[in-house]
């Protein structure tokens, strides 16, 4: 349901930013388009302009050249006939013009030409009348009666140039109300456009902060679960620790009962094979051979005892002498008890002590005795100029000891048999002490625990109750 509820509102955001952003493309794309057509509204209006423009300059050079052959006959001044020329000249080569600017519109094409044939009478006339009449006087009626139909034809040219200038003034008002319709239904579409594309965009931002705040609140519920998990997998951790911490008590506790039983079985042997050797030295005449055989019997009868009895002082439940000291002062002692094996392979001591430490209660002897053998252990696995390092802290409430080294360190199968009687690594070892110490520390109701990597070396953790 949750998954569904945040789907919706994530599609419901997404299809919001997407409709603004359509909108805005949209109204990108119609104003763009919109541009192009006032553009062309404006180049026709500009167009248009021209044309009126345009004729203007032939209605200009018409007047002038008018003008110009007045002069002429009324002074015979050569200057005058070659100005009219010039005008008519230019009279031509802007209707040659305005014929391009006016093609596509079918009307003013027809007028022009309207216009370039009452231009071309008006030339042929000259020419006729400048035959005719170069030598006449200005009283001649046949002279006056022709400058009046030249004022008429004048006026026709006038006219038509009037004439074609209205339609394009027309012409002009419609594009140009045709520019402005296209600029006011732009300013309005630009308008709306971005009224709902904020009107969206506030849709969205209003859903996503919605969104979020459900996503934080899940978020937090999550993390909150996640701290739960976390604290139910760390008493799991300890109770798991404790369970193998009694498997240990256990385990000591069987084999203290079976290595009293066979300390029973095989010391009572030892003792008649004892008495009965020196019975036999009574009776029994002494050659070399014989105290040579004698000495054999009682020596390793001695060390089969001894190794009984280290068996049951590993395994042996001892009564505890607590007394309440500081941590580091024992682990100071214990490295003095080693210090021969230090001095002799010169190891380097590193030193890691935590100057507040609180006092504990334990038994100082046998605690001493669990650190050095972790220590001795640890000389022993380092070649001459190795790295002790030796740290101590409190940690929630306990006395931690980390006692490292860089030495050849225990592959996984090693580990496994690490605190196991008799399990050694070492070529005289007999592999008690670190059983011894776990025996000793267990006993006083704390942890023994080691890492370690082949080539890199082994750290053992101590963690003790304060």
């Amino acid at each position: 349901m949750v998954k569904i509820f945040f789907d919706k509102i994530a599609n419901r955001t997404r299809l919001g930013f997407l409709i603004a952003f359509f909108l805005l493309i949209l109204s990108y794309f119609l104003t763009f388009i919109s541009t192009q057509k006032v553009i062309n509204q404006a180049n026709r209006v500009n167009q248009t302009n021209k044309i009126i423009h345009d004729l203007d300059k032939v209605l200009i050079s018409v007047i002038h050249g008018e003008a110009s052959s007045r002069g002429y006959f009324i002074t015979r001044d050569s200057s005058l006939l070659r100005e009219y020329k010039i005008n008519t000249a230019l009279a031509d080569s802007t209707i040659e013009d305005l014929k391009l600017k006016v093609a596509d519109n079918g009307e003013q094409v027809t007028n022009l030409n309207q216009l370039n044939n009452l231009l071309r009478e008006n030339v042929l006339w000259m020419n006729e009348f400048q035959e005719n009449y170069s030598s006449s006087s200005l009283d001649n009626p046949s002279l006056i009666n022709e400058w009046k139909n030249r004022v008429k034809a004048l006026e026709n040219v006038e006219s038509q140039i009037v004439k074609m200038q209205l339609i394009e003034s027309n012409i002009w008002q419609t594009r140009g109300k045709e520019v402005s319709e296209y600029t006011r239904l732009i300013k309005m579409f630009n308008t709306i456009s971005i009224i709902l594309a904020i009107l969206f965009t506030l849709f969205s931002l209003i859903v996503y902060n919605k969104e979020n705040k459900a996503k934080k609140e899940e978020t937090n519920k999550a993390r909150e679960f996640r701290k739960q998990l976390e604290t139910r997998i760390q008493e799991l951790a300890d109770l798991n620790k404790e369970l193998i911490d009694l498997r240990s008590l256990e385990k000591y506790a069987a084999t203290g009962r079976i290595a009293r039983t066979i300390a029973h079985e095989v010391r009572n042997p030892l003792t008649n094979i004892n008495l009965s050797i020196e019975q036999l030295k009574t009776e029994v005449p002494e050659t070399e051979t014989t105290e040579l055989f004698f000495k054999m019997i009682v020596r390793n009868s001695e060390r089969i005892n001894n190794l009984v009895s280290d068996l049951l002082n590993s395994t042996r439940v001892t009564e505890l002498k607590f007394a309440d000291v500081n941590v580091n002062d024992i682990v100071n002692e214990s490295l003095a008890m080693a210090l021969d094996r230090i001095e002799l392979k010169q190891i380097k001591v590193v030193k890691d002590f935590e100057m507040d430490m609180c006092t504990i209660p334990v038994d100082v002897q046998k605690i001493q005795l669990a650190f050095l053998n972790i220590i001795v252990n640890a000389i022993e696995a380092m070649e001459s100029q190795g790295i002790l390092t030796i740290k101590t802290a409190n940690e929630k409430e306990k006395c931690v000891v980390r006692i490292s080294d860089n030495g050849i360190g225990m592959n996984k199968a090693e580990m496994d048999k690490l605190f196991e009687p008799y399990f050694t690594t070492k070529e005289k070892g007999n592999g008690l002490g670190l059983a011894n110490s776990q025996n000793i520390i267990l006993g006083h109701n704390g942890t023994i625990s080691a890492i370690s990597e082949p080539g890199v070396g082994t750290t053992f953790t101590v963690i003790l109750k304060f």
